[in-house]
């Protein structure tokens, strides 16, 4: 028999839903993702380091897990919310379910709830903190905890999702027999990590980079004897502003190397450059991109 949870957001929103996943509570910042499928790269994505996400499409985990579409060495969400969590996996890859996988890495779920009246409430009152508790009975204590959390502004959570020593990657696109491997290369590019994505690697292995991978504070002297034809910049979790080691590094190599940078590494490139960032509403999660016609 399904367990009772409970979602409580900052602003004193209350949803009961049931169990899924491992019991217990997870805190972050409430946000959502409208894609349809890639449950399992937003799972992996060290973006959501801090975060719990809700997946706006009602049914998620029908096609199960497998051993390739990952973006990480390991899923980063702090908990997960669905409208209903499907008990039939159907894909000749899956090796489990959802349901598996999220109490094997200890990710609390929480389903059937509304997630379409969630969804409207952080596009109307922006992304919130909030609580997910199988242990805790009493949504009023849930409130009183979740507005003493610490918001994810003002906190370094680079540190927590960069690797810790370099790396070469070679692994590139993806095919019926799995990944191959990219043997040729043109040109050199150096890639911090503040949260990479596998599937980034990938493509710039796939366009004949040789990539090498480094962490977050590694200095800019060290990336530039090792002569890079260009840096990346990779996409992260949280704030930028409190990663001033790498503003600090950024700053040292403009001028020096040519640049480039995805999401949170695009907002560092900007802070180092003497630009300032802001936060969105609730943000841009999913697989559909906006795009402005800035010319006509």
């Amino acid at each position: 028999m399904s367990k009772r949870a409970y979602l409580v957001l900052e602003d004193g929103t209350v949803f009961e839903g049931v169990n899924f996943g491992a019991e217990g509570e997870a805190w972050g910042e409430v946000v959502f993702n409208t894609a349809m499928t890639g449950y399992q790269e937003i799972l992996t994505d060290p973006s959501y380091k801090g975060q719990i996400v809700t997946m706006t499409y009602p049914l998620i985990g029908n096609y199960g897990i497998n051993d390739e579409d990952i973006e990480s060495w390991r899923p980063w969400v702090e908990g997960f919310v669905v409208k209903e969590a499907s008990g039939i996996v159907s894909n000749w890859r899956a090796k489990k379910s959802l349901d598996e996988y999220l109490k094997e890495n200890n990710i609390v779920g929480i389903e059937g709830i509304d997630t379409r009246e969630l969804t409207k409430r952080l596009r109307e009152v922006g992304s919130q903190m909030g609580i997910i508790s199988t242990v805790e009975s009493d949504p009023v204590k849930l409130l009183e905890r979740v507005r003493k959390l610490p918001k994810i502004e003002g906190r370094d959570l680079v540190k927590d999702v960069t690797c810790r020593k370099g790396y070469t990657w070679k692994q590139g696109d993806w095919s019926l027999t799995g990944y191959r491997e990219v043997e040729e290369t043109k040109y050199k590019v150096v890639v911090y990590d503040f949260g990479v994505k596998y599937n980034i690697l990938r493509m710039l292995a796939e366009a004949g980079f040789e990539v090498h991978v480094v962490p977050a504070h590694t200095p800019a002297e060290d990336v530039l004897e090792m002569k890079p034809d260009g840096v990346f910049l990779s996409n992260g979790p949280g704030d930028p502003a409190p990663v001033e080691y790498a503003i600090k590094n950024i700053r040292k190599l403009v001028g020096r190397v040519p640049i480039c940078g995805i999401c949170l590494g695009h907002q560092l490139l900007g802070l180092a450059l003497g630009g300032k960032t802001y936060k969105l509403k609730f943000g841009h999660h999913g697989a559909n991109h906006p795009v402005k016609d800035l010319v006509n």
